[in-house]
């Protein structure tokens, strides 16, 4: 019998934040795990350089891609892609967390905070969506718990990898923040 040693994190200890050129170490530890990134459009890192390109190309510039972290530490991302145009109302989330941290509740607090930051950043939000692969059962059980309701099946969707793949479309409006006390005003 295999016994797995988790420790349990305090949620008290997670943030999210903008990523840091400090941060390269931590992010070889997440971004060259194939189990991190399956999900991910961008490919594993398998080199430092990797990861740095990764930084200074994807993440320091871009204007909302945060990083999870334990006690200021990276050991994740998040990512928001506002819309714009005739889509200026609605803005994609979406996010990858390290192994190690798995089935805590970090990636739910997380978006969580996530969510938080982008309606009080982004008045202008009425919709955030997700968009899961079908495969990505975790990640759908993470949203729902959110309270992202799902919404149906994207056919054929996005090529992730050279893999054409079915989205599942979860939805979260700005009327849903109630049930998750993120009223716009108390933020």
């Amino acid at each position: 019998v295999i016994v797995r040693k988790m420790s349990l994190v305090s949620l008290s200890r997670i943030t999210i934040r903008p990523f840091k050129p400090s941060d390269l170490d931590d992010i070889m530890v997440w971004g060259t795990d194939d189990r991190v990134m399956r999900f991910i459009l961008q490919n594993k890192f398998t080199t430092r350089e990797d990861a740095m390109s990764f930084l200074e190309i994807a993440a320091l510039p871009y204007p909302w891609r945060r990083s999870i972290c334990l006690d200021d530490r990276s050991i994740g991302l998040i990512t928001f892609i506002p819309g714009s145009g005739e889509y200026i109302c609605r803005g994609d989330v979406g996010c990858a967390l390290a192994v190690q941290y798995w089935s805590q509740g970090i990636a739910t607090e997380a978006i969580k905070l996530g969510i938080a930051c982008v309606f009080q950043e982004f008045p202008h939000i009425e919709r955030l969506q997700a968009l899961v692969e079908v495969e990505n059962k975790a990640s759908q059980r993470i949203v729902e718990k959110v309270g992202f309701l799902k919404e149906g099946l994207l056919r054929k969707c996005i090529v992730i990898k050279a893999n054409t793949k079915d989205m599942i479309c979860y939805s979260l409006l700005t009327t849903g923040l109630l049930s998750l006390n993120l009223q716009r005003n108390k933020l």
